[in-house]
């Protein structure tokens, strides 16, 4: 099963990264990657840039109404996530539990990934979806 283990941290958190320097920081989250890589288990780990530079696409009016970052309201930012390959949530959880990007203000969301092969495979656009995933090697 795949699950994506998403890293949000507070406003005062991601501040607070601002001070670790940077080689440290590329030397531990390297290592817990290097055991991720060594159990098998890793699909992806992407993390996410400043969110002043990104945007928000509200689409709950018409047209859609596109705001600038940084985000007043926001209480948690998402950093980066993983996407596992494990057995079960259980494991997730667990994996979840050592990424290295912790303490005060920092959360990690566990959520399961849902594959192509739990839609209904008689619908167009899944059959479409799954030839497309085919031909680029991803199925």
């Amino acid at each position: 099963m795949k699950y994506m283990l998403i890293m949000r941290a507070t406003d005062e958190a991601m501040e607070k990264m601002g001070d670790v320097d940077f080689t440290e920081m590329l030397e531990t989250i390297g290592k817990f990657n290097d055991e991720l890589i060594r159990a098998g288990v890793l699909l992806a780990a992407e993390g996410l840039g400043d969110p002043a530079e990104g945007v928000v696409v509200d689409t709950s009016s018409e047209p859609p109404v596109v705001t600038d970052g940084p985000y007043g309201e926001t209480k948690e930012l998402f950093g980066g996530f993983y996407i596992l390959n494990v057995a079960s949530k259980e494991e997730a959880v667990e994996w979840a539990k050592r990424i290295p990007m912790s303490g005060p203000g920092f959360k990690t969301e566990v959520r399961r990934v849902t594959t192509i092969d739990e839609f209904p495979q008689d619908n167009e656009w899944i059959q479409k979806e799954r030839a497309w995933r085919e031909a680029t090697g991803q199925l």
